[in-house]
């Protein structure tokens, strides 16, 4: 039987789902249209609590943390300062940093683990049948050069917002143009911002800068007043203006290396899945880039996708396992639209009403903690659940936290190598079996919960009380 996985796109998900993939001895092959080299070029600048943590279950996060800046601080709508500190998260923080230094580890990790990249190489056609999915390819050489097809037992699509994949298996891309002619340009400054993230909004104009630490700065702008089409030029004449309507300064703005013009989306397919061909991230779903929400959705995408390919490629799961992903990813995908356009239009609003519930949204998040933290949730992902079965223990579903082990080790630790990790309150024999993938660990408190959380972090089956038969029982349904 054909093993092998092809990812389409060599963005942070398709990274992360082929290193995940490759870790797990599954044989997957990563198509990039793109040269093989590295961009300096960058359109996400954030990375939150929960992809965080899972870039941590892969032993990856301390790197980024290492040459990332921390933020545990931001301000919305000019008056709101949200503290992260109180996070439930080893990362209570935003990590600032470029897209490309991401995308540098989850290459390293995916090449090490043994994946096959494809550079120069453009998915051209897509068929499925009932064992597999042919894909067409060309390769370096132009059209008519490089011509093969490659066969595959799934395909997934992380090739964009203007996915080849998703176009193949008929799918539309329902949704609508929220902002057009956002500027973007990376500038050097003479004066450097007082804050780490510079953002604003002042009448029709909105600003945000973040540093590449390399000297570089991202400018990205918008003014509603001028809206035009994305190839209509653009010089650092116009970038500056818009910055100086919003910030009130320029910041001495000059020697651009980059500038472009474009226009932000909502959209999202609607389903994940047809047949073997999964998408993910833009390919599924793109937003409007408030709340640096984007890359995030992405690599939790890629991180609840990957092992449940695996487990289903080595017969450890039937093949339902991955409807799954749509049930789970689908809903969170419909809520980070509605999240990150909720943020755009108030920041942007003009009209009496608008400019009423920003206040009173303002207030609630200010003195209300429930309302806090249920956002906060939201804007660091982890907050978002997944749909358990009826019946199941409440903690089915949830964001398994990072708990201490009587040892002294940690649950993102014990989750790396992609396994699921059983934790009890006294030992429990697996007798030998399932240790390829299945790690057993004790609480280091007198908590009496049993609890199997799966390779994502997320609890797959929990009860209050350790019963052997019970314990055994649930490693056969999730564990294999």
């Amino acid at each position: 039987m054909n093993r092998t996985v092809i990812v389409v796109g060599s963005g942070p998900t398709g990274l992360l789902l082929a290193g995940d993939l490759a870790t797990a001895g599954v044989p997957v092959t990563v198509l990039e249209k793109r040269p093989r080299k590295t961009s300096n070029l960058s359109r996400a600048f954030v990375l939150h609590a929960r992809a965080l943590e899972q870039l941590d279950a892969r032993a990856l996060a301390d790197d980024l943390e290492a040459i990332g800046q921390p933020l545990d601080r931001l301000r919305l709508f000019g008056r709101l300062t949200v503290d992260l500190t109180p996070l439930p998260s080893r990362f209570n923080h935003l990590l600032v940093l470029p897209q490309y230094e991401v995308e540098k580890v989850l290459l390293r990790r995916a090449v090490e683990a043994g994946a096959d990249f494809r550079y120069e190489t453009e998915m051209t056609g897509l068929t499925q049948d009932a064992d597999g999915v042919t894909v067409e390819v060309r390769g370096p050489g132009g059209p008519g050069r490089g011509a093969e097809s490659l066969r595959a037992a799934y395909v997934v699509g992380a090739d964009g917002m203007r996915s080849a994949v998703r176009d193949a298996i008929g799918l539309p891309f329902p949704g609508r143009s929220v902002i057009r002619s956002v500027v973007l340009a990376d500038v050097r400054l003479d004066e450097k911002p007082d804050t780490l993230l510079t953002v604003a909004t002042v009448g029709d104009a909105f600003a945000f800068i973040a540093p590449f630490g390399d000297g570089y700065y991202r400018v990205i702008g918008w003014n509603r007043a001028r809206d035009v089409a994305d190839d209509e030029p653009l010089d650092l004449d116009e970038v500056k203006e818009i910055t100086r309507l919003a910030l009130g300064r320029d910041f001495g703005m000059r020697d651009a290396r980059w500038m472009s013009r474009f226009h932000s989306d909502e959209r999202q397919a609607p389903a994940y899945r047809v047949g073997r061909v999964f998408l993910a991230g833009d390919a599924a779903h793109v937003h409007t880039p408030a709340g640096g929400q984007g890359m995030n959705t992405g690599l939790q995408d890629a991180a609840n996708l990957g092992w449940k390919l695996a487990a289903v490629i080595d017969g450890h799961a039937p093949g339902a396992l991955l409807d799954t992903y749509q049930a789970e990813r689908h809903p969170v995908g419909r809520s980070v639209l509605r999240s990150s356009g909720g943020i755009v239009r108030l920041a942007m609003a003009k009209r009496p009403w608008t400019l009423a519930l920003r206040a009173a949204l303002t207030t609630v998040l200010a003195h209300v903690p429930p309302a806090r933290r249920r956002a906060l949730g939201q804007l660091t992902g982890i907050g978002y659940t997944y749909p358990s079965p009826r019946g199941a223990h409440r903690l089915v579903g949830t964001r398994a936290p990072d708990v201490t082990f009587a040892d002294g080790t940690r649950l993102y630790e014990a989750l790396r190598g992609g396994r699921f990790v059983l934790i009890t309150p006294e030992a429990y024999d697996t007798k030998g079996t399932r240790e390829d993938r299945l790690a057993v660990e004790r609480w280091a408190s007198d908590r009496r919960t049993a609890l199997l959380v799966r390779p994502d972090g997320y609890v797959a089956w929990a009860a209050d009380t350790m019963d052997a038969k019970e314990i055994d029982a649930a490693l056969a349904a999730h564990v294999g």
